[in-house]
């Protein structure tokens, strides 16, 4: 990577690291419910469910996302913790978001009613874990595991900016790159890495570049990426 990249990388960053451009965006639920939380009017497990639900729904145009998730949590009486733990959850094949069911909202809820039974959080659980326990998903070790790392980008992130800071013990220097379809091909464009597979591997190998531009903070360079597409679709 030569200089010019490296320094219009880190502008990126500073200019799209900014709540400006993600109102319109999944992350705005788990932000209304951390406001909410930092008075006092919401539980640290509903910004945990609610970055959970909009991390899943994370795929597809924004709008959409953000309209499905606005259903979903309209469905929770936006109390999504109460939802979780009433255990009374719409349970039918109708879908909510493109191909996700009711039914896998519902098998979503039943994990977390059983993990918030003798967890206060889910801050300790590593991304593997919340693959298995969570999500539902099988143990792949060459997943790149995206919404679970945008997830855990969201909550341990603080510089006051985007990101929400909720996630005290877990060090930014320890977070992956969320790896999409869109990041990946940014990437090779910008010679962030060679390898044609979106796999974890190809995650480590963007985040390490990452590291060495934010040293402590590599998941900031997902501004950077994001300025990138968004500069390159207004041409």
């Amino acid at each position: 990577m030569d200089d010019l990249t490296r320094i219009q990388l880190i502008e990126w960053a500073g200019k799209y690291n900014d709540p400006l451009y993600f109102t319109e965006d999944p992350i705005a639920f788990p932000t209304r419910f951390a406001k909410l939380y930092r008075r006092g009017e919401a539980s640290l497990q509903d910004v945990e469910i609610a970055g959970i639900f909009s991390a899943h729904f994370a795929w597809g145009r924004r709008q959409m996302i953000v309209r499905d998730c606005g259903r979903l949590f309209e469905e929770m009486d936006w109390r999504p913790y109460d939802y979780v733990m009433r255990g009374r959850w719409r349970d039918d094949p109708v879908s909510i978001h493109r191909t996700v069911k009711w039914s896998e909202v519902a098998a979503i809820c039943a994990r977390l009613k059983d993990l918030y039974t003798t967890h206060s959080s889910l801050e300790g659980l590593s991304p593997a874990d919340m693959r298995e326990q969570v999500f539902g998903q099988k143990p792949d070790r060459k997943a790149p595991n995206k919404k679970i790392n945008m997830m855990r980008r969201w909550f341990v992130r603080d510089d006051g900016r985007v990101d929400l800071g909720i996630w005290k013990d877990t060090s930014p220097a320890d977070l992956l790159i969320p790896l999409d379809v869109h990041v990946h091909d940014t990437a090779l464009t910008l010679g962030l890495t060679t390898r044609k597979a979106a796999d974890i591997t190809t995650v480590e190998e963007i985040t390490d570049v990452f590291r060495d531009i934010f040293p402590g903070d590599p998941c900031k360079g997902d501004f950077s990426l994001f300025g990138y597409g968004i500069t390159h679709s207004a041409k």
